[in-house]
């Protein structure tokens, strides 16, 4: 019964931003499209900063970078650890709400905060909070970007993230290597942000996906342990097994958590690349372009993010 009162408090409050989005549009009609955007991203940014603000821990992102794998492997953790529904996906303090030994945990992709607060060249809004970045490689991210934007996205989500119009005809290489918004470029700036800001938080984590994909045990421990929260082996062998990529694509297709909204739908169901749970491929990248393609996105990578990373030209791929 908690949980459906809990369900419901989350359908209200998505609804209520929705409404007040509209209710910005109404009152800017007539008004440059740049200006309406430009309000409505600081509308989003000033309810972030709320729950930023009431949050006890933060896990960063950019789009496509396994932001949803994480959120079900951690979400199932805590339905094992306190006995939570079966069918809830974490959602900022709807596990605390149920349980308060659940921390506050705030999935962001870190898009609109700067737009309220102003801090476009730093991470202030971020400093005393405990902060996990989780990091992918570029190149894999934006190619899921390009299959996003082409197959999930609707069009608000493309004119207020700087995305090219729906039904451009842009191809993939173009896409990955150019300005687009989505694009190395602008994942590369992001991460580089962050790497540059990260001396600056009092509590700094970074993961990459590679490194959960490859040894998953180990690196949600340690990252369990950052975040202060007492698993035991046998739940995090729970939490991995129940996130494996077949069961993540089998939970999406059958719409197993449809309650947390479009996240976790497809947007085609005879599409394979219009689901959420697309691929999870290291380096799957290199299937989509011919070797010169490669040679000329390897030596942007190269040339434009922070090596603290770890991503060279030479992936690797265990």
């Amino acid at each position: 019964m908690l949980h459906l009162l809990q369900s419901i408090r989350q359908l209200l409050q998505t609804v209520s931003r929705k409404l007040s989005r509209k209710w910005l549009h109404l009152r800017m009609r007539g008004r440059p499209a740049v200006e309406v955007l430009a309000a409505e991203r600081r509308l989003r940014g000033k309810d972030q900063l709320k729950w930023l603000q009431r949050s006890d821990i933060v896990v960063v992102s950019f789009g496509k970078s396994g932001r949803t794998w994480l959120r079900v492997m951690i979400s199932h953790l805590f339905r094992v650890m306190y006995a939570l529904p079966e069918n809830a996906l974490l959602s900022f303090d709807n596990f605390h709400r149920l349980n308060s030994a659940v921390p506050r945990i705030f999935f962001t992709h870190d898009n609109y905060i700067k737009d309220y607060t102003g801090d476009a060249d730093s991470k202030r809004p971020f400093y005393h909070k405990r902060v996990v970045l989780l990091a992918r490689d570029p190149r894999d991210v934006a190619v899921s970007q390009f299959f996003q934007w082409k197959f999930r996205l609707k069009p608000g989500k493309v004119a207020i993230n700087n995305y090219p119009e729906r039904g451009s005809d842009i191809s993939l290489f173009d896409f990955v290597s150019g300005d687009t918004g989505a694009g190395m470029a602008a994942i590369c700036d992001y991460l580089n942000l962050w790497a540059q800001e990260s001396g600056q938080l009092e509590n700094f984590y970074l993961l990459r996906y590679e490194d959960l994909r490859r040894e998953p045990h180990a690196q949600l421990s340690a990252l369990l342990e950052f975040m202060q929260v007492d698993a035991s082996p046998e739940h995090i062998d729970a939490a991995v097994e129940y996130s494996s990529v077949e069961n993540m694509k089998k939970m999406e297709s059958s719409k197993k958590f449809q309650l947390a909204g479009a996240r976790m739908l497809p947007g085609d169901k005879k599409n394979p690349d219009s689901y959420k749970v697309r691929r999870a491929k290291v380096g799957g990248y290199r299937d989509y372009f011919n070797d010169g393609e490669i040679e000329a996105i390897d030596s942007q990578l190269a040339a434009s993010l922070d090596p603290v990373f770890g991503y060279s030209a030479v992936l690797d791929k265990s």
